[in-house]
C-alpha cells in the first residue's frame, strides 16, 4: 500500500500529496497549447494553404482553443487535474511548498493547501498546513507523515491534577504558535470560497458552453432563455450560501472574560486567548435565568468541584448532566475520552447551570470567582463544538444525489452521441460543398447534449426539497448525501430504553427478598432496601426542580423522598432518618453498575453510620455479593474508599421491578416499517429477558415463534462453561454452531458476551446468522457499533435510531443514524402567533417589502374585516379577501424558507439526523423522503436518457435532411422541459410507506428495458411521420444546412412529434404511487403537461391559426392531419404499455431473502 502521508486512523483525511508549483508558462494549459498552435499554424500556412483550407484551419484552431478552455476549467474544477498540470510532485517534505489534501469520502472536497513553516523556541522548524479548519503537522521521525494536531488528551490524570498552568511567557508563546487562538467561527474567506464553488461546477461550464454554441447556431432566444434560467438558479444558490455563512458566523461562542492561572497567579483574559494546558476557573454568572448561564469556551477537564451542565447544544439532550471532578479516581491511569467524557469533561458550547466551589486548601488552587477548576484540553475547531461546526460548515455546499452511477450513465449516453456525431461528420464530409464550420458546430452540439443542462439542477433540487421537508418535521440533517440511502434501507435498528419505551416509568415494587418471587410495595421494603433505592442515583436539584435519569426520579417519587441541593435525601414524612451522599461512582455502560457512599444517623443514636449502596445488572453484581464484616473506618477513610472496595462484600437487597410502558406510537411505527419491507432489530444494553419481552410486544420477534437466547450454561462444578442456544422457558436447547435449517424456525437473541463468543468460535456462522438475529441485549456501546459495522460488511443498508448520548458509535457508522431526544415531546408544539415578524435575510427583504405594500393596498381598498361572513361581502371584497389570503400564504412560505440552515442545537454531534421530538415517527419521515428522493432521481435519469437518445437521432439523421426548429419553437420546448423538471423535483411523498420497495440503482433490468422499448416506439413513430411528410411534400433539392429556418411540412411535423415525445416521456415515466403523490395529485405537473399537450394537439389540429403562425407551424393537409393525430396517440399508448409491462415484470425492489419473514 503506498504511503498516503497521513496517519492511518485520521478521521478526516485520506491522503496527502507533496508538490512544488511549476512556472506559469510551464503549466499544462499553456505550454502544450503554444506548441499545438504553432505546429498547426505552420501546417496550415506552408503545407495545406490558408486559401485552400480556410474553414478547416479555423475549425482546428477553434478545436484547440476549446480544448484549452476546457483544460483551464478542469484545473479549476478538479484539484487532481490542477496538481497534474500546474505542479511537480516531490517526495521530500522539506522541498514541497503546497500539498494536495484528499479527504475521506463524504467529508468535503479535495484542496490544494499551502505548506507553512514556523520556527519554535528550540530552533526546530515545524512544517504544517490547515485543512477544513484542522491543523496537521509533519512528523519527520520514523513515521514520515502528517498527523493531526495533538492535544493533551491522553496524559496520566495526576499530571492534569498537579498542573499549575503556564509558568513563563515562552511557554505561552510556544503554545500559541502551536495551537492558535481559541476561535470557532467561519470567516469571510469561507463565504468567498462557497460563493466561488457554487457557481463553477462541471455541469455549469458545460451549460454555458452549450449556450454559446446555440448562439452560434442562430438560436438566440432559446440561448438567452437558457442562460437566464441558469443565472437565476445559480444566484439563488449563492444567496442561500451567503445566508448560511452568515448564520454559521453567528454560531461560534462570543468572546468573554474568564479567570486563568498563568505565571503563578489568577488573571482575567478573553476566552479567545485560552490555550491547551491552561488552568481556568468556570463559574456561573450572577443573577437568574439565561443571564446567569455561562457558556463553556472549549473542552475542559474538571479538576476540582462538581458541576451541572446543559449539553443540548451538542447532543440535543435537554436533561442537564452531572459532572464530577477527577479528585476521587485513580490518578495514575491515563485520561480516556471515551469513558471519562460523560462524567469528567466540560464540552465547549455547553452551558454551566450549577456548580459548587471547591474547598480551599494549601496544596490546591482556588479561583477568586469561586468557580470549578478545569484544565483546557482542546480549543477552536479541535473542540467538540468546533468539530460539529466544521461538519455543518462543510456540508452547506451544493448537495446532490450524484454518485459514480451518474458518471457511468453519462458514459452510456456518450456512446450514442459519439455514434450520431460520427454519422453526421462522415455523411456531411461526403458533400464537398457543405460548410465544415456548421458541420463541426453540429457535431459539438450533439456531444454536449449528453450532459443535459437540467441534470445538476434537478439532482440538487430533489435533495434540497427533502431537507426542507424534514426540517418542517423537526428533523435536521447535517449530511444530506445520506437522504437517498434512506430510500434503500433494509434493516432498521432501535435502542430500547428511551427510544421504543417511554420515560413515564412506574415502580411496581421490590422482588427477590428472602428468596421469594413475590413483589412487595417499595414503601413496605426493609430499611436497607429503601436506603439503597433512595441514595443510589445521579439526580441533581436545580432551581426548577430535580433533574436526571427518569428511572431514578421514578424510584424517588415512589419512595416519597426528596432531594436537596446539599445532596441529602430524606422522606417527606419523617418515618426514618435522611441520608447524606458523600461519594458517587457514576453509572458506566462498560461496567454496568454505579455505587454511592452515604452517611446517616439512626434514630436515637449519636454516632454517624455509613452505607455503601450499589445497583446494576444482576449478572455483574452477582459475583460481588459475599456478605463479610466491614472493619471500622473513620470518616476520612470512608471518603477515600476506592470504587473497587465500595463495590465488594455486598448484601443483596432485592430486585426493583419497574414497568416501562411503550411509547404510544412505537408499535404503529414498527408495524409500518415491517409492512413496508423493512426488517426491524432491537439493540439494547438491557437484560435479554426484558428485551425479548418488549420485542415480542412490538412484534419485532414473531408472537408464535420460540425465542432462543445465546447464553452460557454451567455443565458441571469446576468444568468449563458451554455456550448454547436456549429458549426463555428452557424447553429448547441447541449448540452454538446452529444449523441453517433452524434459522427460520426460531427468533434469535444475542447478548454482548454471546456476541464475543460467537465471533470468536464460529466466525463463518456469524455473517449467515446475523440477518436472522432480531434482538441484541446487554451489549456495550462499542458492541452496538460492531453490530452496525457487521451489517454493512455483508451489504445490508442500515438505519440506527437511538439516544444521542449513549449510541454515538452506532449512529455514526450506520448508513442513516437518527438521534432522538429522550425527554422531548413526542408531538410538535402547536404554532403560536408571533408578536413581531422575524427578521429576514437581505436577499428576501425585497419580497417582504413588496408583500407589505400589497397588504397596505388591500387595506386601503376596503377589505372587509375577517369576522364578517363571506355572504355579506361584495364580489370585489371577496376578490380582495382572496388576495389577502394569498398574501398570508406568501409570507408564511417566506418564513419557512428561512429555516433551511441547520443550526447548533438542531444538529447533534452524535448522528447525521437529529429529531427534536422523542417519537420514532421521525424514522418513517426520513424513509419517506429518502424513497421520494431516490425515485425522483431514478425517474429523472430515465427521462433524460430518453431525451438524449431521441436528440441524438434528431440532431444527426434529421439534421442532414435539413430539419431544424425555429428560435421560438426551441424556446417553447426549453420552457416545457424546465417547468416539468421543476415540478417533478418538488414531488411530495405519501402519508404511508408502501410494501413495495423502490429500485436501488440506476442500472437495472426495468430501467434499461423500459428506456430501450420506449425509444423504439418513439423512433418508429418519428420515422413513420418523417417519411409520410416527405412523400406528401417531396424535396428534390439538396438540403441547405446554412439557410435560415423556413416553415415546412417536414419541420412542423418533427416539431409536433418532438413535443409529444417529451410530454409522453414525462407523463409515462413519472413514478407516482406508491412512493410519492400520483400525477393526478401533483397538480402543478399535471397542469403543465395537460396545458402543453392541449397546445400541441391544437397545433396539430389547426385550432389556433394565429398561434401556429407565431410559432411557424404550417397548416397540415387533412389526410396527413388524421395520420399525425393517430401516430401521436399510438406513440403515447404504446410507450405507456411498454413501461407498465416492464414495471409489472421488473419494477419492484426486493428485500434480501434472509431478511424476509
Amino acid at each position: 500500500m503506498p504511503n498516503k502521508r497521513i496517519s492511518s486512523n485520521d478521521e478526516l483525511i485520506d491522503s496527502v500529496g507533496l508538490y512544488i508549483p511549476r512556472p506559469l508558462l510551464l503549466h499544462g494549459y499553456i505550454f502544450p497549447f503554444i506548441f499545438l498552435y504553432s505546429v498547426w499554424a505552420w501546417f496550415w500556412i506552408f503545407v495545406y494553404g490558408i486559401s485552400d483550407h480556410f474553414e478547416a484551419g479555423l475549425i482546428i484552431f477553434s478545436g484547440i482553443a476549446c480544448v484549452q478552455i476546457l483544460t483551464c476549467l478542469f484545473c479549476h474544477w478538479s484539484v487532481h487535474v490542477r496538481c497534474l498540470l500546474t505542479c511537480r510532485k516531490v517526495e521530500a517534505a522539506e522541498q514541497a511548498t503546497v500539498a494536495k489534501v484528499v479527504p475521506l469520502p463524504n467529508n468535503g472536497s479535495a484542496e490544494i493547501v499551502s505548506l507553512r513553516r514556523t520556527l519554535d523556541s528550540t530552533g526546530h522548524t515545524s512544517l504544517w498546513f490547515v485543512f477544513q479548519k484542522s491543523k496537521y503537522v509533519w512528523d519527520g521521525g520514523e513515521r514520515k507523515q502528517f498527523v493531526a494536531l495533538q492535544y493533551p488528551v491522553d496524559l496520566p490524570l495526576h499530571q492534569y491534577m498537579n498542573s499549575k498552568g503556564f509558568t513563563s511567557e515562552d511557554q505561552i508563546n510556544e503554545a500559541l504558535l502551536q495551537y492558535g487562538k481559541n476561535r470557532s467561527c467561519a470567516h469571510t474567506d469561507d463565504t468567498t470560497h462557497a460563493d466561488d464553488t457554487t457557481h463553477t461546477t462541471h455541469a455549469d461550464g458545460v451549460q454555458v458552453f452549450c449556450v454559446g454554441l446555440w448562439c452560434l447556431d442562430e438560436y438566440w432566444y432559446y440561448s438567452l432563455f437558457t442562460l437566464f434560467m441558469l443565472i437565476v438558479f445559480e444566484c439563488t444558490l449563492v444567496q442561500q450560501q451567503l445566508r448560511n455563512m452568515q448564520e454559521i458566523r453567528k454560531m461560534g461562542n462570543k468572546p468573554s472574560n474568564i479567570q486563568v492561572h498563568r505565571l503563578g497567579k489568577w488573571r482575567s483574559v478573553l476566552s479567545t486567548e485560552l490555550l491547551p494546558g491552561d488552568i481556568v476557573s468556570v463559574s456561573r454568572g450572577t443573577g437568574s435565568g439565561a443571564s446567569a448561564e455561562t457558556i463553556v469556551p472549549c473542552d475542559l477537564l474538571l479538576l476540582r468541584g462538581p458541576a451541572v451542565l446543559d449539553e443540548s447544544m451538542l447532543t440535543g439532550e435537554s436533561v442537564p448532566q452531572m459532572k464530577e471532578s477527577i479528585e476521587g479516581v485513580d490518578l495514575q491511569r491515563p485520561l480516556d475520552l471515551t469513558s471519562d467524557g460523560k462524567l469528567h469533561l466540560l464540552y465547549g458550547g455547553t452551558k454551566l447551570v450549577q456548580h459548587v466551589a471547591p474547598a480551599k486548601t494549601q496544596a490546591l488552587l482556588k479561583a477568586p470567582d469561586n468557580g470549578v477548576i478545569c484544565y483546557v484540553l482542546r480549543t477552536s475547531f479541535g473542540s467538540s463544538q468546533g468539530r460539529l461546526l466544521r461538519t455543518i460548515l462543510y456540508s452547506v455546499s451544493r448537495v446532490t444525489a450524484n454518485n459514480f452511477e451518474t458518471f457511468v450513465f453519462i458514459m452510456f449516453l456518450l456512446v450514442f452521441a459519439v455514434a450520431a456525431a460520427a454519422y453526421v461528420w462522415v455523411k456531411g464530409c461526403e458533400d464537398p460543398d457543405r460548410n465544415r464550420y456548421k458541420l463541426f458546430l453540429e457535431c459539438t452540439l450533439i456531444l454536449t447534449s449528453v450532459v443535459p443542462p437540467e441534470l445538476p439542477i434537478e439532482l440538487s433540487l430533489a435533495v434540497n426539497t427533502s431537507l426542507l421537508s424534514l426540517a418542517r418535521l423537526l428533523v435536521y440533517c447535517t449530511e444530506p448525501f445520506r437522504i437517498p440511502f434512506a430510500g434503500k434501507l433494509q434493516v432498521c435498528c432501535f435502542d430500547k430504553t428511551g427510544t421504543l419505551t417511554s420515560d413515564d416509568l412506574v415502580v411496581e415494587g421490590i422482588a427477590g427478598l428472602d428468596g421469594s418471587s413475590d413483589v412487595i410495595a417499595i414503601t413496605d421494603a426493609p430499611l436497607h432496601t429503601i436506603q439503597v433505592a433512595a441514595v443510589c442515583h445521579s439526580l441533581v436539584c436545580l432551581e426548577d426542580g430535580v433533574v436526571g435519569d427518569p428511572m431514578e426520579k421514578a424510584a424517588l417519587v415512589a419512595l416519597d423522598w426528596t432531594l436537596t441541593k446539599g445532596n441529602s435525601v430524606g422522606p417527606r414524612k419523617a418515618r426514618s432518618g435522611g441520608l447524606k451522599i458523600l461519594t458517587r461512582h457514576h453509572f458506566s455502560s462498560q461496567l454496568k453498575r454505579m455505587s454511592v457512599v452515604a452517611s446517616w444517623c439512626p434514630p436515637g443514636a449519636a454516632d454517624t453510620c455509613y452505607i455503601a449502596a450499589v445497583k446494576g445488572a444482576p449478572e455483574t453484581l452477582r459475583d460481588m455479593v459475599s456478605p463479610e464484616p466491614c472493619p471500622a473506618l473513620n470518616p476520612a477513610q470512608v471518603r477515600e474508599l476506592g470504587r473497587g472496595r465500595v463495590e465488594s462484600g455486598l448484601t443483596f437487597q432485592g430486585f426493583m421491578v419497574i414497568s416501562c410502558p411503550l411509547k404510544r406510537d412505537s408499535r404503529d411505527v414498527i408495524r409500518e416499517l415491517q409492512d413496508s419491507s423493512h426488517a426491524t432489530v432491537m439493540i439494547t444494553g438491557d437484560n435479554p429477558l426484558t428485551a425479548c419481552h418488549v420485542a415480542r410486544q412490538l412484534h419485532i420477534t414473531r408472537p408464535d415463534t420460540t425465542q432462543l437466547v445465546l447464553e452460557r450454561v454451567d455443565v458441571a462444578a469446576g468444568g468449563e462453561d458451554v455456550w448454547m442456544w436456549r429458549s426463555i422457558d428452557h424447553t429448547v436447547t441447541l449448540p452454538i454452531d446452529i444449523e441453517e435449517k433452524f434459522f427460520r424456525a426460531y427468533d434469535f437473541c444475542v447478548t454482548g458476551e454471546g456476541l464475543t463468543q460467537l465471533r470468536a468460535t464460529c466466525p463463518k456462522l456469524w455473517p449467515r446468522l446475523l440477518p436472522h438475529v432480531r434482538v441484541f441485549a446487554r451489549v456495550a456501546p462499542k458492541q452496538k457499533e460492531d453490530v452496525i459495522t457487521s451489517y454493512k460488511n455483508i451489504g445490508i443498508t442500515t438505519l440506527m435510531c437511538g439516544d444521542g448520548t449513549n449510541d454515538v458509535g452506532a449512529l455514526k457508522h450506520a448508513h442513516c443514524g437518527v438521534a432522538i431526544l429522550s425527554n422531548a415531546p413526542d408531538r410538535p408544539p402547536a404554532k403560536k402567533a408571533k408578536p413581531t415578524e422575524p427578521a429576514l435575510p437581505p436577499a428576501m427583504s425585497e419580497k417582504l417589502e413588496a408583500a407589505k405594500k400589497l397588504a397596505k393596498k388591500i387595506d386601503k381598498r376596503g377589505l372587509a374585516p375577517a369576522n364578517v361572513p363571506s355572504t355579506r361581502l361584495t364580489p370585489y371584497q371577496l376578490q380582495q379577501q382572496k388576495a389577502s389570503e394569498q398574501l398570508q400564504k406568501l409570507l408564511q412560505e417566506l418564513d419557512e424558507e428561512q429555516q433551511q440552515m441547520v443550526k447548533l442545537g438542531d444538529a447533534s454531534i452524535a448522528a447525521p439526523f437529529t429529531s427534536k421530538l422523542s417519537s420514532i415517527q421521525c424514522v418513517v419521515h426520513i424513509i419517506k423522503q429518502g424513497r421520494c428522493t431516490l425515485v425522483t432521481t431514478l425517474q429523472m435519469f430515465k427521462i433524460l436518457a430518453l431525451n438524449a437518445l431521441i436528440l441524438a437521432y434528431s440532431q444527426s439523421v434529421l439534421y442532414l435532411d435539413g430539419i431544424k426548429f425555429s428560435d421560438y419553437q426551441a424556446t417553447l420546448q426549453g420552457l416545457l422541459l424546465a417547468a416539468c423538471f421543476l415540478f417533478i423535483s418538488r414531488s411530495k411523498p405519501l402519508r404511508t410507506l408502501s410494501r413495495e420497495r423502490p429500485l436501488a440503482n440506476i442500472f437495472n433490468v426495468y430501467t434499461v428495458l423500459t428506456v430501450l422499448l420506449q425509444f423504439c416506439v418513439h423512433f418508429t413513430c418519428l420515422y413513420v411521420l418523417v417519411h409520410s411528410a416527405k412523400a406528401i411534400e417531396p424535396n428534390t433539392k439538396k438540403p441547405d444546412l446554412e439557410q435560415s429556418f423556413e416553415p415546412s411540412l417536414l419541420n412542423s411535423t418533427v416539431y409536433i412529434i418532438s413535443m409529444t415525445l417529451q410530454i409522453s416521456t414525462f407523463a409515462i415515466n413519472y413514478r407516482g404511487r406508491p412512493f410519492m403523490e400520483s400525477l393526478r395529485e401533483n397538480k402543478a405537473l399535471l397542469g403543465s403537461l395537460l396545458g402543453t399537450g392541449g397546445l400541441v394537439m391544437a397545433l396539430a389540429l389547426g385550432l389556433i391559426p394565429a398561434f401556429a403562425q407565431q410559432f411557424e407551424i404550417v397548416d397540415f393537409p387533412p389526410e396527413f392531419r388524421v395520420l399525425l393525430v393517430q401516430v401521436l396517440l399510438a406513440d403515447v399508448s404504446l410507450s405507456f404499455l411498454a413501461d407498465r409491462m416492464c414495471l409489472f415484470l421488473f419494477g419492484e425492489g426486493k428485500l434480501r431473502a434472509d431478511l424476509r419473514r
